[in-house]
């Protein structure tokens, strides 16, 4: 994952990800590693293992096959 790639998702998509996986209730390892990542994204020089890249990138797509979902209004 190159630092262009890495940035963009954490300040881009990660917060999303990671509402979207707290609040759909995703299995607990999900939410673990979608808070993890965001702790750890904020140390400087941090770079993301393979296999949490690959994760990352998964859980970014998902959010982005998931975008023609139905929204939930506030007001009904």
């Amino acid at each position: 994952m190159t630092a262009n790639e890495l940035d963009e998702i954490l300040t881009c998509h990660w917060p999303a990800v990671l509402r979207r996986v707290m609040a759909d209730g995703s299995d607990e390892w999900v939410q673990g590693f979608a808070k993890s990542i965001a702790r750890q994204g904020k140390r400087p020089g941090w770079r993301p293992t393979p296999k949490q890249a690959w994760i990352m990138r998964r859980l970014v797509a998902d959010l982005a096959a998931g975008a023609g979902d139905t929204l939930e209004l506030i007001e009904r």
